[in-house]
């Protein structure tokens, strides 16, 4: 595929975790793109357009065609850019399966307690989310030391890392504003190795979110959630 006229457009917002997944994936292939940030409480006509359906960020426009919803974007991103940087899916159809089958794990059954346990003003609610929070991420420890690898792919950045990023930066935050660990490199040592070399990892890096004005936004976030419990 030709990519000298091509045209790559982001729609996003910059507190999205599944922007910055997209971003991250268009890192790894080396694509220039203008980003758009979006008023999600005022949504532009072009976001609207591109998006009718579910009217949310993030949206990758191509050459003029929208593609919408993050991890199917980044599947896209994986095939029009095949040949450039590294790959975001295996290529051996048995991995690519159990690569979707991970990316897949993080908001299907590792985030919900998570959220529910930052979200929760203390007592059982917030020890049993607390819990079933701690349950997940031992599968997840357990899966990052069988591989016995840097990324979850592998020695680079892949599927699973992009879709678990953002709870590199997201779980200290909540950690900080609770007054509780957890994630603890004595509990999860390769999961806590893990979210430091992806923080760090050169797709990454330089294409994360302001985190002041972030933690703000979580802080304001629990209050709210706390004060009408």
């Amino acid at each position: 595929m030709d990519h000298q006229q091509e045209k790559v457009q982001l729609f996003g917002m910059w507190a999205s975790p599944y922007v910055y997944k997209v971003k991250w994936a268009l890192s790894i292939k080396g694509v220039e793109y203008e980003y758009v940030e979006e008023d999600l409480w005022n949504k532009s006509r072009q976001l609207l357009k591109h998006n009718p359906v579910h009217k949310k960020v993030p949206v990758l426009v191509y050459n003029g065609k929208p593609v919408a919803e993050s991890d199917v974007i980044v599947q896209f991103i994986d095939d029009v850019w095949k040949g450039h940087g590294g790959r975001i899916l295996p290529e051996e159809p048995h991995e690519r399966a159990m690569a979707r089958f991970w990316a897949r794990f993080v908001p299907d059954k590792l985030s919900p307690p998570i959220w529910k346990w930052f979200t929760t003003a203390g007592g059982e609610e917030q020890d049993a989310a607390h819990d079933a929070a701690m349950e997940q991420l031992r599968v997840l420890e357990e899966e990052l030391a069988h591989g016995g690898n840097e990324f979850f792919a592998g020695d680079s950045v892949g599927l699973v890392d992009l879709s678990l990023g953002a709870l590199a930066y997201v779980i200290p935050m909540y950690e900080e504003i609770i007054g509780e660990r957890l994630v603890i490199e004595e509990r999860f040592p390769s999961l806590y190795a893990w979210m430091g070399r992806f923080l760090a990892a050169p797709p990454v890096k330089d294409h994360l979110p302001p985190m002041e004005e972030l933690k703000l936004r979580f802080r304001a976030i629990r209050e709210y959630f706390v004060k009408n419990a």
